[in-house]
């Protein structure tokens, strides 16, 4: 995993990047702190499965399981009781902060 700085992850840069990736029907239905709430679930969920505390002695690179992601996103939504996202649209989003970790290079091995 080498030396990833979390300090170039821009968290504006990451919802304008989600936000270009939506479906068209999708683009207008969330706010840009809508869009946030769901990165910071995404990002408790890189804490729980240890992503971002790279910089031990394992250095071998963390599968991300999407489909174990946009579980854990759900149920934090409904747990919180938030404005009701569509499950099609979580997975838009999950795979748009992938898309964006990758273009800055937070999982490169």
């Amino acid at each position: 995993m080498g030396k990833n700085d979390p300090i170039q992850y821009d968290e504006d840069d990451a919802v304008k990047f989600i936000q270009n990736r939506l479906p068209q029907e999708a683009k207008n239905k969330y706010s840009n702190d809508e869009i946030n709430y769901v990165i910071d679930i995404i990002y408790d969920f890189y804490e729980e499965k240890g992503v971002m505390n790279m910089d031990d002695e394992d250095e071998s690179s963390v599968e991300i399981d999407e489909d174990e992601m946009i579980t854990y996103v759900m149920k934090s939504i409904k747990k919180d009781k938030f404005k009701h996202f569509e499950e099609e649209d979580i997975i838009f989003i999950i795979q748009g902060e992938l898309a964006y970790c990758e273009s800055i290079g937070i999982f490169e091995d």
